[in-house]
């Protein structure tokens, strides 16, 4: 399997755990945003142990394929994740916390930055 065809497959199934995850994810990204904690939440997609961010969503624990950590942006600049010359362009690209959740996906051979809608609520007639 090519490694386009294995960051596909762990992006479609991350889609449907953040599905599941939405309501909680955005909960925590306004929580931290209301307490000034930051202005840019940013959540870790995983498979394996990391040593990023706070635990928030463990995926034995909901029955799920990845677990989320929360971080921020200012987190990733101090341990130069990010290096302190693109902050400014990160916070360009960032799209808005209240309608996204910017998510670093870690996978075992790349990381990558993804934006993904909440889930909305289905309107009841």
């Amino acid at each position: 399997m090519e490694k386009e065809d294995i960051l596909k497959k762990l992006l479609d199934i991350l889609a449907e755990d953040l599905d599941f995850y939405s309501p909680m994810i955005k909960e925590v990204a306004t929580d931290m945003m209301k307490e000034n904690f930051t202005q840019y939440p940013i959540f870790v997609a995983h498979q394996h142990e990391v040593k990023l961010g706070e635990p928030i969503l463990l995926r034995e624990d909901y029955a799920r394929e990845f677990s989320i950590h929360a971080t921020t942006l200012e987190e990733l600049v101090n341990i130069k994740l990010i290096l302190p010359e693109r902050e400014n362009d990160f916070k360009l690209n960032y799209k808005s916390p209240k309608e996204f959740m910017c998510i670093l996906l870690l996978a075992p051979s790349e990381a990558r930055f993804v934006y993904v809608p909440y889930k909305q609520k289905k309107k009841t007639d």
